[in-house]
């Protein structure tokens, strides 16, 4: 039936506008109109002048499924990205074993359909077994519905990386990459400098982002080929992305959450729930990356979300696993830069719908007739308090465990369906 979710406050990352409005949802799960009011005769959501976006779309996120089912399953993951206004969940290859074959693909897109209530898109291993010695069939696992190419993490054999981008340049495939020289990361586990010196602390310099940039974005001109950096989070990094935006290459970034919002600092006294991979930056950096977002110079907000179970994150940090979770705290997190006066809302949904879902090709991102009724119902303005046993991720590994947070999904619709739905007065699912 069709449904007019009314009485809201419309977030338009395109028009870069919050207006007072309506949304018509037509039953074939599309926008069916963007009104002022509610038109009579039709089944009415107040929206109680809330403010209602596109749906977010997160690019980079890593679920259990195969091999890692104790960490997360599509199941769980499903339900904390609806509980987090994502409607789009774009996984990452990185699982044991690896999305390298179109039969892998396949199993992976199966198994999100039968048990996410948010849709799942599929990214594809680049180099067999994300070793980077052999490229995958790039053309084989597009037709399977591959959207993107990436190995998740850094890239050590540039002539294996130069081959890869010129046959994916042919076929107009996307590589997403993780920019960092791979030698001056390995062992690393936090930006070097002073804290990482007093804590004793293996540290990497964060020229390693701006080297590995650099090294591909020199064999992006030379192929031609459409990239996107998974994770800009330095000064030095960006330097190098605005030059090769100014020499015309086809050239996105994207940053994580965490980033944005922490820093180095943050890790105190080894705490591993801040052990992340890129690490946390100094606060230079940070504010760079946050004014870079601000300028359209990064185009993606990601989560990044990666869960790690108890026994992983319970350990030395230097051998703890990197990672957190991001799914359900991505909106609330990325609402600190609005508070902060950093970016507007729109702009804010720009990095976290509209230029996510037009990176992947994806209908979404957009209040339009026409467009998907993937939308997300949110308060931005109701604290919490951020409990990490609340969460609905199997792993619990926030960084943001005991944080006062700003900010609260109230209901969350994939193609008209609602998927998740808050209790008006505590948040809390019914």
């Amino acid at each position: 039936m069709t449904l007019v979710l009314a009485n809201a406050r419309l977030v338009d990352p395109e028009a870069d506008a919050v207006r007072p409005g309506a949304v018509v949802m037509a039953d074939d799960g599309t926008i069916a109109e963007i009104r002022a009011d509610a038109p009579a005769g039709l089944p009415v959501f107040d929206c109680g002048g809330r403010h209602l976006g596109p749906g977010l779309v997160d690019v980079g996120v890593k679920t259990g499924e195969p091999g890692e089912r104790h960490k997360e399953s599509f199941r769980t993951a499903g339900e904390a990205a609806a509980a987090g206004g994502v409607t789009t969940i774009v996984a990452r290859p990185d699982t044991e074993p690896a999305v390298d074959t179109p039969e892998a693909l396949e199993y992976l897109r199966r198994r999100a359909a039968e048990a996410s209530p948010v849709r799942v898109l599929a990214t594809a291993a680049l180099t067999c077994g994300r070793q980077g010695r052999e490229m995958t069939e790039i053309g084989f696992l597009m037709d399977a519905g591959a959207v993107a190419f990436t190995d998740a993490r850094p890239f050590a054999n540039p002539r294996v990386l130069s081959r890869c981008l010129a046959y994916a340049s042919g076929l107009g495939a996307l590589v997403i990459s993780h920019p960092q020289e791979a030698a001056l990361t390995e062992g690393a586990c936090m930006t070097s400098g002073q804290f990482a010196s007093q804590l004793g602390l293996p540290g990497v310099s964060p020229l390693a982002e701006r080297m590995g940039l650099e090294r591909d974005l020199a064999l992006v001109e030379a192929t031609g080929a459409r990239y996107h950096a998974d994770q800009i989070t330095t000064a030095a990094g960006l330097a190098v992305l605005a030059r090769a935006r100014a020499a015309g290459l086809k050239v996105t970034a994207g940053t994580s959450v965490h980033h944005l919002t922490l820093n180095l600092l943050d890790v105190g006294a080894y705490r591993t729930f801040f052990k992340l991979e890129p690490p946390l930056r100094a606060e230079e950096d940070r504010q760079a990356v946050v004014a870079a977002l601000a300028d359209g110079l990064i185009d993606v907000i990601g989560s990044f979300h990666t869960p790690q179970d108890e026994d992983a994150k319970r350990l030395p940090f230097e051998e703890a696993a990197a990672g957190a979770v991001g799914l359900e705290t991505l909106l609330p997190a990325a609402l600190q830069l609005y508070h902060a006066g950093d970016v507007s809302l729109p702009a804010l949904w720009r990095a976290l719908s509209l230029n996510p879902a037009r990176l992947v090709g994806l209908d979404a991102g957009r209040l339009a007739p026409g467009r998907p009724a993937d939308l997300v119902l949110f308060d931005p303005d109701r604290p919490f308090v951020l409990d990490r046993a609340t969460l609905r991720s199997k792993s619990k590994n926030t960084p943001y465990d005991g944080r006062r947070m700003q900010g609260r999904v109230l209901a969350t619709w994939v193609g008209g369906r609602r998927v998740f739905a808050a209790d008006a007065a505590t948040g809390a699912a019914r």
